[in-house]
């Protein structure tokens, strides 16, 4: 096979791992709504909502501001899916079988998560209107509170392996998967992961006391498409914790990209009842809690993983 060929395959497999990945987190959100309300689950049509949105979306004519950033516009929901590719890339589906193997991933994925800071930034920024620039304000100041968080959760990951290669993190949790090792791990990385994702109580930068925010002055096909980067980007941090934390492909009796399936929905469950069972968070409480708390957590679960290693 060409090079050219290869390129096109890894793109085919990122879009589509990323298409299921969405698609079940807009169902799994459906199903979790239809529980907490007490409504019945009716499978069929939970699985349709998000092809009639999509569909609806489609349709529906799209807003305009005075003098909005047009290209800024087009090119922020692509950054952040890109983003969300990006991290995918990563992603180590079963001994030996991964699209890119560097020796920094733990870098790469760390960049990937501080750039959508930019992406949203500039989503807000673009419609030249006062609440999705607001909006996007709010989120660069969140950003800069989970960042530090972020990298101790990771770094913790990495000391077992002694490398910064997401394989052979992955590899390391043959034995011992890191949950076990550092338990405050995979919890502050589910905090920061709803932050990443701006998704149910840290819906900060879309909250609806903005009036959606950033998206407040999107309609139609570019409403969808932001959602669906948003989405996207959920499915990368799950899958990614899943490979960080719940041991990657290991598991017993099923096949490799099995588990890593099982445990990448394991976090959108987790995710998608967050979104209807905590309520959203005030941002000045975030970043109190982010740094007053999370950051000397993060610390303490690099020492515990440490310990383990000694």
């Amino acid at each position: 096979m060409s090079p050219l060929l290869d390129v096109i395959a890894a793109a085919a497999a990122v879009a589509g791992l990323l298409a299921v990945g969405a698609l079940a987190l807009a169902i799994g959100d459906g199903v979790a709504g239809a529980a907490v309300a007490g409504r019945p689950i009716r499978v069929l049509p939970l699985i349709a909502a998000p092809f009639a949105r999509a569909a609806l979306a489609a349709r529906t004519g799209s807003t305009t501001t005075e003098r909005p950033d047009g290209a800024g516009r087009a090119v922020a929901p692509a950054l952040l899916a890109g983003l969300a590719a990006l991290a995918m890339v990563l992603l180590p589906l079963a001994p030996g079988v991964a699209l890119a193997d560097p020796d920094t991933g733990f870098v790469v994925y760390s960049a990937a998560v501080a750039f959508v800071m930019i992406a949203v930034f500039l989503h807000g920024w673009s419609p030249n209107s006062t609440l999705p620039l607001h909006g996007a304000y709010r989120f660069g100041a969140v950003a800069l509170s989970f960042q530090i968080p972020f990298l101790l959760a990771m770094l913790a990951t990495a000391l077992p392996a002694q490398s910064l290669s997401i394989v052979r993190i992955v590899e390391a949790q043959a034995s011992l998967w890191n949950v076990v090792r550092e338990p405050l791990g995979l919890p502050i990385y589910l905090v920061v992961g709803l932050a990443v994702g701006f998704w149910g109580p840290l819906n900060l930068p879309d909250g609806d006391d903005l009036a959606g925010g950033t998206s407040a002055e999107d309609a139609g096909l570019a409403r969808w498409l932001w959602q669906v980067a948003r989405l996207s980007m959920l499915v990368a941090v799950a899958a990614l914790g899943a490979a960080a934390f719940l041991g990657g492909y290991f598991g017993p009796i099923l096949p490799g990209p099995v588990w890593v399936a099982v445990k990448t929905g394991l976090l959108l469950a987790a995710m998608a009842a967050a979104q209807h069972l905590l309520a959203r968070v005030r941002i000045e409480r975030f970043v109190g809690v982010a740094w007053v708390l999370l950051v000397p957590l993060a610390l303490l679960n690099v020492f515990v993983s440490g310990a383990f290693l000694l």
